[in-house]
């Protein structure tokens, strides 16, 4: 979506327009981004797409999986998938432990693929390579960290003949890719984009005030929330550098020379190289920490259980949030920014890494495609004059979600919509009425009326599972007593009760207790 908001744009540009790419070094490939400095008025720095497209591609390598997908050599690494179309997002994919994340694109889109660009988290291996190929996709691009099949396994763990066997089975299939990549028509590069100024500043500080950390903090007052995000943050950031970065930068110019990518491992290029993975990662590590780990006490649990469909699994629901939570930073809301991702359960779990999850659609809270800024209204309900105000403009994450998605949503399967933040007036009768059945948000606006913009259809919508953002016992606990009512206010499988019956139930067990004692 274009934009004519300049307002620090000269500022970033010098780091803005130019992207790298594996085939030529630097190239001119630019998005329009509108580029301000943190704390200014106006619209925050945006993530390009170039840049949200890579962070989903090594998110997605991170999918919670119920089986390890290394195999017993462990030379295959997982990689992530991202399948773009007109810069639509078509499908999000990981490798499973039979299939490559490239056999699956094969697999599930086929000859749709045409026309396509592939975010790779790793350069597909040759098998993967010559497949994609001959499908006609656009382009194809990956992160010039480890290949799929790993050059760095065998180096240096003295693991005798089977690592060096497999080391040189790694060096053949890069040569592979790269004479399949000289021979080839689409554009196989490496496409990272320099973030625009302040950017990193900018998501770590939206991050750390967050809907769901908002949410901790309401519910404990004492807790400094903006200390345990960061403690959070240097965790995901220490354990995401380990993933995707070689800190051995000798070892690092190795394998891109062996990747074919002679040209990042020459000055000024390997440093500006390092340096925007470095940022990329940043960035997801502040992404990722929004919403913390279950050592809190935290997850998503239902608000009045209906007992029409099992819930997913905290990781994967936490795993697809934090995709909505990277979509928002392509928002076009110079208030807050917004995403959205559907998913669906087929039948089929034994192709993609996702198991039965398959995407349907995902999006931001934006103007209309191809509008300029300076057409609409920019203000919220604080300005007097409401024809002043943006909220008649501005299309919702999940009505993009659905505009642009690419799977119809079928009445016999569940699916489920992820939000970060809770459906308003408009948009709960939309999720309803398309045929989803789970929402997966936070309801810290629950209830509130702001006149351009309400919440007050959420709590009442029927018909829909709500899975929001709360406290809930720990699990052994629970296991241990499964009469206990939950903090979130129901009882198992049974019906909603008060925290004065929550604090009665547990005082007459504790006398129970004591009377035995006596007892025995």
């Amino acid at each position: 979506m274009a934009t004519s908001d300049t307002s620090g744009r000269e500022a970033g540009k010098s780091r803005d327009s130019v992207s790298l790419c594996a085939c030529k070094g630097p190239c001119d490939v630019r998005d329009t981004s509108t580029q301000t400095d943190a704390k200014v008025q106006g619209h925050g720095p945006r993530l390009s797409k170039v840049s949200l497209f890579t962070l989903l591609s090594l998110w997605m390598e991170l999918f919670p999986r119920n089986k390890p997908i290394q195999n017993e050599t462990q030379q295959t690494r997982s990689t992530g998938l991202v399948v773009v179309q007109n810069h639509n997002i078509k499908g999000l994919h990981c490798s499973s432990v039979e299939l490559h994340a490239g056999q699956i694109a094969v697999i599930k889109h086929g000859l749709r693929l045409r026309g396509c660009d592939l975010y790779f988290s790793r350069k597909p291996c040759s098998t993967c390579l010559k497949m994609i190929v001959n499908a006609g996709v656009s382009r194809i691009s990956y992160w010039p960290g480890d290949p799929e099949l790993s050059l760095l396994w065998g180096c240096g763990d003295g693991d005798g003949h089977k690592s060096v066997c497999s080391s040189q089975e790694a060096v053949l299939d890069a040569a592979a890719s790269e004479r399949l990549k000289s021979n080839s028509r689409p554009h196989i590069c490496v496409l990272l984009q320099p973030l625009a100024v302040n950017t990193m500043q900018f998501v770590e500080e939206t991050s750390s005030s967050c809907d769901f950390l908002q949410k901790i903090a309401k519910d404990n007052p004492g807790l400094n929330v903006v200390e345990l995000f960061r403690e959070q943050r240097q965790c995901r950031l220490k354990e995401l550098t380990a993933m995707f970065f070689l800190k051995d930068e000798a070892q690092h110019r190795s394998i891109l020379s062996t990747m074919g990518l002679n040209n990042f491992c020459i000055e000024p290029y390997f440093s500006s190289l390092r340096q925007n993975m470095s940022d990329l990662i940043a960035v997801l590590a502040s992404v990722a920490s929004s919403l913390l780990g279950p050592q809190q006490g935290y997850g998503f649990y239902e608000k009045l259980p209906m007992q029409v469909s099992r819930a997913l699994s905290q990781s994967v629901v936490r795993h697809c949030i934090i995709q909505a939570q990277l979509l928002s930073y392509r928002t076009e809301d110079p208030k807050v920014g917004v995403g959205a991702v559907i998913w669906a359960e087929g039948k089929s779990d034994h192709c993609d890494g996702t198991g039965q999850l398959y995407l349907v659609g995902c999006g931001y809270n934006a103007y209309p495609v191809g509008s300029q800024y300076a057409e609409f209204p920019q203000m919220d309900n604080k300005q007097q004059d409401r024809q002043c105000r943006k909220y008649r403009y501005i299309i919702h994450a999940e009505q993009n979600a659905l505009i642009f998605r690419s799977a119809e949503i079928k009445e016999e399967e569940n699916t489920m919509i992820f939000v970060t933040k809770c459906p308003c007036d408009e948009c709960a009768p939309l999720i309803k009425g398309a045929g989803i059945k789970q929402i997966y948000t936070t309801d810290l606006d629950s209830g509130r009326d702001k006149h351009d913009i309400s919440y007050l259809k959420f709590d009442h919508l029927q018909g829909v599972q709500k899975f929001t953002w709360q406290k809930n016992l720990p699990d052994e606990r629970v296991a241990g007593h499964p009469d206990l009512p939950l903090p979130n206010g129901y009882v198992g499988k049974h019906g909603r009760q008060s925290d004065d019956e929550y604090q009665l139930i547990k005082k007459q067990r504790l006398l129970n207790t004591c009377k035995n004692t006596e007892i025995g």
